[in-house]
């Protein structure tokens, strides 16, 4: 299986373990990797009294230079980090969930996963039964998805 490196936001992280589906990642193929800033909203969420984001597969990694003044105004600081470590390290592709995060990194030429594409990753590669089960529970744990967006992918990856 070839491995990918895959930068990552804290938004995909927190939400798959809030549905206890964060041991998947370890089985998908790719090297997840999340700029320090990512790392510093998880703790902040932990020092807010969210729980802790127990990944240990996951790399840590720092910014060659800061991120860009125009680029941490129109994100919030992981988003913009993801993007810029992206592109310093020539990965091809980003983990976000954050519509303006999923533009931002399009118009730079990054492909985008997010978090039911991971999921349906996950399907297809046997490791889930179903994506819609997965889709059903991050909606009621507080994830945004157009209703249209959860039914096409649900289609296509349960075939129903």
């Amino acid at each position: 299986m070839t491995v990918e490196p895959l930068a990552i936001d804290a938004s995909p992280l927190i939400l798959l373990a809030k549905i206890n589906a964060l041991p998947l990642l370890a089985q998908l193929p790719y090297r997840f990797i999340a700029p320090r800033e990512v790392m510093d909203e998880l703790a902040a969420g932990v020092a807010a009294g969210h729980p802790a984001i127990d990944f240990p597969e996951l790399e840590i990694a720092p910014l060659a230079s800061p991120v860009s003044f125009l680029t941490r105004a129109a994100l919030g600081k992981g988003e913009a980090a993801v993007i810029q470590l992206a592109q310093e390290r020539g990965l091809k592709r980003v983990c976000l969930d954050d519509l303006r995060g999923r533009r931002m990194a399009r118009a730079v030429e990054l492909e985008v996963v997010g978090v039911l594409g991971l999921l349906g990753q996950a399907k297809r590669r046997g490791l889930i039964p179903e994506l819609e089960p997965y889709a059903k529970r991050l909606i009621a744990v507080g994830a945004r998805y157009h209703p249209e967006l959860v039914a096409r992918m649900i289609r296509e990856i349960d075939g129903g």
